[in-house]
């Protein structure tokens, strides 16, 4: 582990390190199932940002993404409350609503009183972001045939088997670890 040549500071161990630094530090560790959990981990951290490097260039930041998203599945005419929203997206009222001002301001999306209830606000997605999240689904299919350009079909289905019963039993396990410990913006 050391430094890589062109950057500030230190790189992160691989995982082989990592691994042996734990090992050595906790000998109770099952090597095999740190060094999957960790390439999980660090699989999700790295796609995320270069998602988001990708989204920033279609001048959308991943939370707008998950805010048109979550939209987009609730399914014509792309609507829901904020509060329904904040829970969706594991965010408090106040970061729901500064990620939706913001949203607003930038044209992707509406926030307009509900004419059957007018105590109730509801948000909208508008055709500027619509328009935002069909590009960014472009985007994201190449991006993500690009990441599992190398694994043959078996693999694939092989993958998405074993990630899906791992996923399961954490749902189970923990049904309302959806959301962040904490806001993020």
């Amino acid at each position: 582990m050391g430094d890589t040549p062109g950057r500030e500071g230190p790189t992160e161990p691989t995982l082989e390190e990592q691994l042996a630094a734990y090992q050595r530090e906790f000998q109770d560790l099952d090597p095999q199932v740190e060094k999957i959990v960790s390439a999980l981990s660090r699989l999700n951290r790295r796609m995320n940002v270069a998602f988001g490097r990708q989204t920033a260039e279609l001048g959308i930041t991943n939370a707008d993404w998950e805010v048109l998203k979550a939209l987009v599945l609730s399914g014509a005419p792309y609507r829901m409350g904020p509060g329904d929203l904040a829970k969706r997206l594991g965010l408090t009222p106040a970061a729901m609503t500064h990620r939706i001002d913001r949203m607003v301001a930038e044209g992707l999306v509406s926030r307009d009183r509900d004419e059957t209830n007018r105590v109730r606000v509801i948000v909208e997605v508008t055709d500027a972001g619509r328009e935002k999240w069909m590009e960014v689904m472009r985007m994201s299919t190449v991006f993500e045939g690009d990441l599992l350009q190398d694994l043959s079909t078996d693999e694939r289905t092989a993958l998405d088997e074993m990630l899906t019963r791992l996923l399961r039993r954490v749902e189970d396990a923990q049904p309302d670890a959806g959301g962040r410990l904490t806001d993020l913006d």
